[in-house]
């Protein structure tokens, strides 16, 4: 703590892939701050937040994570998006015995004693969807992803969810990050070939745009073969057209149109501050309630060092947009509210599936079996 208060790192890049996203996620933590600021701090102590300047590759998070630790002091850091991003800096917060607070999807497998997850893992996530591509539209899937270790690492899960259920991947396609248009054109020129009943994207950020304008470039149709995702998101529907966008179909635990108390406070509090155009993404959604989750922690463990916090984190929850989340503090992971959804021909995402409750994390996802007619729509 400084003369000022509890100095907490920002850690989100303006000039990443995924850059879009990440800004919707630094709005909503700087958002939350406020929020607990507003009413007391931590025992009167306020939050004061610290922006770290980064690029756009893993090298630059891990050098803004040490000049946050080790020029700015502070404790713990708010930030990272792809899983590049997390890796590199892990190694920074766990040698500085800080605490990295996570709040992006991601594919599970991983424990770090200096990590909180307020993402979703597979068990809240490809497990729903891949169970309703299955039961609505049919058991071939071609995947389709960026060369980083998400990408190859959901598809494991995947691939394994499918042929567990007697499905198919008839094909596994990566491309380079920020890969030109005409790659995509190429690889979906595969699906016409191909004709799987739907396409799992990996892709991510700019690439996402990239790959819905090319599909809807060679005609395809998603009534018969969607894309079906984890990470398309608000910020990159609004890049798109109607046209472009209309029938994709996407799992998360939150999305913007979600219509509760909770959520529309959220949306009202974050368009009033950023602009009524400003996209809200489940990252941004995550990225609130973790901010709260630490704050409340902090107060009972009368401190933000380790392993006060974390040993306070276990159990604590919150009233978030998505619904009720309460941290498993045997994994560090959250509870979330599975969800998915199609965009309709208002650029919105439809809930078409809704979780009656929240779903404890399993991060290593080693002996599930996949039941599609166990999905039932609301």
């Amino acid at each position: 703590m400084t003369r000022d208060g509890y100095r907490v790192g920002l850690l989100f890049s303006h000039e990443s892939l995924t850059a879009a996203t990440e800004i919707t996620q630094e709005n909503a933590t700087l958002m939350a701050i406020d929020e607990v600021n507003d009413a007391g701090g931590i025992d009167g102590v306020p939050l004061v937040p610290v922006s770290a300047r980064l690029g756009a590759q893993p090298p630059d998070y891990r050098q803004a994570a040490e000049w946050l630790c080790d020029s700015q002091r502070v404790p713990l850091i708010f930030g990272t998006h792809m899983s590049s991003t997390r890796k590199a800096v892990l190694p920074v917060v766990e040698s500085r015995r800080a605490l990295l607070c996570y709040a992006t999807l991601y594919e599970g497998f991983e424990y770090s004693p200096n990590c909180f997850y307020a993402g979703s893992v597979p068990n809240q996530n490809s497990v729903q969807l891949a169970s309703y591509v299955i039961r609505h539209f049919g058991n071939r899937v071609l995947f389709i992803g960026g060369q980083y270790v998400y990408p190859r690492e959901s598809n494991r899960i995947m691939r394994e969810l499918y042929e567990q259920a007697g499905g198919e991947v008839v094909d596994e396609v990566y491309l380079p990050l920020n890969a030109p248009q005409q790659d995509l054109r190429d690889v979906l020129a595969r699906a016409v070939a191909l004709r799987p009943d739907a396409i799992y994207s990996t892709m991510v950020g700019r690439d996402i745009v990239k790959l819905y304008r090319a599909y809807r470039e060679l005609g395809l149709d998603p009534a018969r073969m969607p894309i079906v995702s984890l990470a398309t998101n608000e910020t990159d529907v609004a890049a798109l057209s109607a046209e472009q966008a209309e029938g994709h179909i996407t799992a998360a635990p939150y999305f913007a149109s979600l219509d509760s108390g909770t959520s529309r406070r959220f949306s009202r509090a974050y368009h009033a501050r950023f602009g009524e155009d400003s996209p809200i993404t489940a990252g941004a959604e995550a990225a609130y309630f973790q901010v709260h989750l630490v704050a409340e922690a902090a107060r009972r463990a009368g401190t933000l060092g380790l392993p006060e916090l974390v040993g306070a984190l276990a159990g604590a929850s919150f009233e978030a947009p998505q619904g009720l989340v309460t941290v498993d503090g045997s994994t560090q992971h959250t509870s979330l509210w599975p969800r998915i959804a199609r965009i309709n021909a208002r650029r919105e995402f439809e809930v078409i599936y809704a979780a009656g409750a929240a779903v404890r994390p399993v991060p290593y996802l080693v002996d599930h079996a996949l039941d599609p007619q166990a999905l039932v729509l609301p």
